[in-house]
């Protein structure tokens, strides 16, 4: 006989009461009344707990138990499955977009000066955490990702949009590997195909025809020393400006003509090593006296213990008349486009400019064999600069070993 609501609030004596396929009401003997889904699985019987009366109606039990059935008729245990969906929600609750975020930053640290890491966290605190950042990490679509990155676009900021979004595949990566998430919603998305193009501009690079007058600019320029001599080691080694920028004694081996940039100093954060032409390490003989008492090379004339900043090699770009048409970051695109016409090895160059190969094979050969070739190619470079300061038009070609 089915159960009845009358039945049901009328508290039927202790024991089972049943109501079909399986479906019963346990009462106890204080009046309680649980329902339960006798059921049978692998050869084994089961119970199911369906909830309590009157919280859970008969109609909401039968719906539970038709529901449970469906499973077993596709041969998946409802007890089971029950209990892999209440661990699966309780591993969604702690693995939030906050939570994981952290964890993956804190396991990239290693990676990053301190100064990207804040910047990196403070880029997901302002625009993801508001929004997404108490949600379980499996819970959120790539919709709702990229409504949260086109906020950011509608702002006029759609570098940092581009940024952030490879921020969050970043996170996903990690979590996915790490047994975060189950699987990576976020693997299609592509900035291009997700933002709107923007409209770039190149670092003015110097053009080739401009280098003798600005080679007799900066010789004529009436700045601070540091912030020259720090523009002349930079035209001759090719590095970013940061690097040169930054540089310490105890990074350079005089002697041995090398400069020795450490990793945690590198964009890559991989050692890059430097052979120094003879105008190189003239410029930094001409420093000696400046700031050789120190640890910085060029420190700034107002905070000693800093280096120089960037907007400081630009501004003497500036009032030497450059502005618009040379940046400090230009220099390493000058240095490519006449190394490469000179016909050098694109290797060597690459390797020269700290451009890393992806390949580990090519990695190790190119560190073990390129180093006597760019030193041949840095003095060919700081060769050409005194060419062309003294007005010569001629560009030599690469001067192979035999």
């Amino acid at each position: 006989m089915k159960l009845t609501d009358a039945m049901l609030r009328n508290r039927p004596q202790a024991g089972k009461h049943f109501d079909g396929a399986g479906l019963f009401v346990l009462v106890t003997p204080a009046g309680q009344r649980y329902w339960r889904l006798k059921y049978r699985h692998a050869g084994k019987e089961k119970l199911l707990a369906l909830g309590v009366y009157p919280e859970v109606g008969i109609k909401a039990a039968r719906q539970l138990a038709s529901d449970a059935r469906q499973l077993l008729t596709a041969g998946i245990d409802p007890g089971a499955e029950r209990k892999a969906n209440k661990a699966q929600a309780v591993h969604d609750a702690v693995n939030t977009m906050r939570t994981v975020a952290g964890e993956w930053l804190d396991h990239q640290a290693a990676r990053w000066t301190p100064r990207t890491r804040d910047s990196i966290r403070r880029s997901l605190e302002l625009h993801i955490f508001p929004t997404l950042g108490a949600r379980p990490l499996a819970s959120i679509t790539a919709k709702e990702l990229t409504d949260t990155i086109r906020v950011i676009e509608a702002k006029g900021a759609g570098e940092t949009a581009g940024r952030v979004l490879q921020r969050v595949k970043a996170i996903y990566r990690w979590a996915t590997t790490h047994g975060r998430v189950q699987s990576n919603p976020m693997y299609d998305l592509r900035p291009s195909e997700e933002l709107k193009p923007r409209d770039t501009k190149n670092r003015a690079a110097l053009p080739e025809r401009a280098l003798p007058a600005f080679l007799a600019a900066l010789d004529n320029y009436g700045g601070d020393p540091n912030t020259v001599n720090a523009l002349r080691l930079l035209i001759l080694v090719a590095t970013r400006p940061g690097e040169v920028r930054g540089a310490r004694w105890d990074e350079f081996d005089l002697a041995g003509a090398l400069w020795v940039i450490p990793a945690e100093r590198m964009k890559m954060r991989t050692e890059h090593r430097i052979p120094l032409s003879r105008q190189a390490l003239a410029v930094l003989a001409a420093q000696q006296p400046l700031s050789g008492h120190g640890e910085l090379v060029f420190p700034s004339p107002f905070y000693p213990g800093k280096a120089i900043s960037d907007n400081t090699l630009n501004s003497a770009l500036a009032r030497m008349g450059y502005k618009g048409v040379a940046t400090a970051a230009g220099f390493r695109s000058l240095f490519s486009t006449m190394a490469n016409e000179a016909e050098w090895d694109a290797d060597v160059i690459e390797r020269q400019l700290a451009h890393l190969e992806r390949n580990k094979v090519r990695a190790a050969y190119h560190r073990a064999t390129y180093n006597a070739e760019r030193a041949r190619l840095m003095q060919w470079w700081a060769d050409l600069l005194d060419q062309r300061r003294t007005g010569s038009n001629v560009i030599p070609l690469a001067q192979r070993s035999a």
